[in-house]
């Protein structure tokens, strides 16, 4: 019974460590390499690329949309548009594809929704336009974190 036992906490010192290196590898490190430039270089199948970039695009059209509500005083639409990219846009993503990206990228993704959504409360409370602006300059932020810090790969082998 005494090499059974050893034997089965091997076992289970190799399956913990396995478990442990792959919940380290999909959820904080991602599919990445460093690219030329020093940033993390994710690495993405083609179609998963376009949804990702699809996302910013959309992120920063409402960008675009707020901020020219915000000159008219068009708190209604500043709402709509800021709750349309919060974290209901985030819902539904594919666990394959979020294996791939790393924690942080992760983590400034959902930040941003939850600002976005943060967003449309300060306007549906009865915020002035200038205090909306403010919390959309800082929210912008991420944005910029995102894009100076990472760089999306197509690859094949991303699959």
């Amino acid at each position: 019974m005494g090499k059974s036992c050893k034997f089965c906490w091997g076992l289970s010192a190799v399956l913990i460590a396995g478990l442990a290196y792959g919940a380290y590898k999909f959820i904080v490190v991602g599919s990445v390499e460093t690219g030329v430039d020093g940033r993390s270089v994710v690495l993405l199948s083609p179609d998963e690329r376009l949804k990702v970039l699809g996302e910013m695009r959309g992120l920063l059209e409402a960008v675009q949309t707020i901020t020219s509500a915000l000159v008219d005083g068009d708190m209604k639409t500043v709402e709509t548009t800021a709750r349309s990219v919060g974290m209901a846009a985030a819902e539904g993503e594919s666990p394959a594809m979020m294996a791939k990206l790393p924690l942080e990228f992760k983590t400034l993704g959902l930040a941003t929704h939850k600002g976005f959504d943060d967003l449309a409360d300060l306007a549906a409370g009865g915020a002035v336009p200038m205090a909306v602006l403010g919390n959309l300059s800082t929210l912008m932020l991420n944005c910029t974190s995102c894009h100076q810090g990472y760089q999306l790969k197509a690859t094949a082998a991303a699959d």
